[in-house]
């Protein structure tokens, strides 16, 4: 009966880790290809848009800027002494890069308590989240991805400062955030109506 208790332990396990860290999409700058390869991410990027207002390629071109979909992304180490790995600069992890803190009033202001920072489902939704917040908080459009990112990376206290004004790196980033979601736009626009069918094939 043990023995029994234990596979089953492990078999959940594996279905557990494997639905929270699917394969990163092999062509990531098609979203088209991306919902086909990955079947359930158009529905949860759907569930978030409807929850939140934030529309699906604003979302999905913010995941690719902070990740490339990269379920396990940190930021890179810094170094000691020019050789010596040192500490991480933040503590952002996952498919959306949030930060600790930002997750964890996620999951207290929805209740998502056993939302994780590297299950697509999560993090689509935690970005829809943050942008409802941007849009209550500083005045930004939901589908104004490029507001929207700076929000996202400077935070509302410092997007309302307007803390990013000097930071030229930082504008470019939100330029591409913005000229990938009008991409991503164009490509949906032709191929959602396989997505929300149910089915598809190429």
């Amino acid at each position: 009966m043990r023995k029994v208790a234990q596979v089953l332990v492990l078999f959940l396990s594996c279905i557990f880790f494997y639905g929270c860290s699917a394969t990163k999409p092999s062509n990531i700058k098609n979203i088209c290809a991306i919902f086909g390869e990955q079947e359930d991410w158009y529905d949860h990027a759907n569930d978030a848009y409807q929850r939140w207002g934030s529309s699906i390629p604003v979302m999905m071109s913010m995941m690719y800027q902070e990740s490339s979909f990269n379920a396990d992304a940190k930021p890179p180490r810094t170094t000691f002494l020019w050789i010596f790995p040192g500490p991480r600069p933040t503590s952002a992890f996952g498919y959306a890069q949030a930060l600790d803190m930002t997750w964890d009033g996620y999951l207290e202001k929805t209740g998502r308590w056993f939302a994780d920072r590297n299950d697509f489902e999560d993090a689509i939704d935690f970005i829809g989240w943050y942008n409802n917040q941007s849009h209550k908080q500083s005045n930004i459009g939901l589908n104004d991805s490029y507001h929207l990112y700076l929000a996202y990376h400077e935070g509302h206290g410092g997007f309302n400062r307007r803390s990013f004004k000097g930071k030229s790196w930082l504008k470019a980033a939100a330029r591409k955030v913005s000229a990938r979601s009008r991409q991503y736009q164009r490509q949906l626009k032709g191929c959602e109506h396989r997505f929300e069918s149910g089915w598809w094939f190429f």
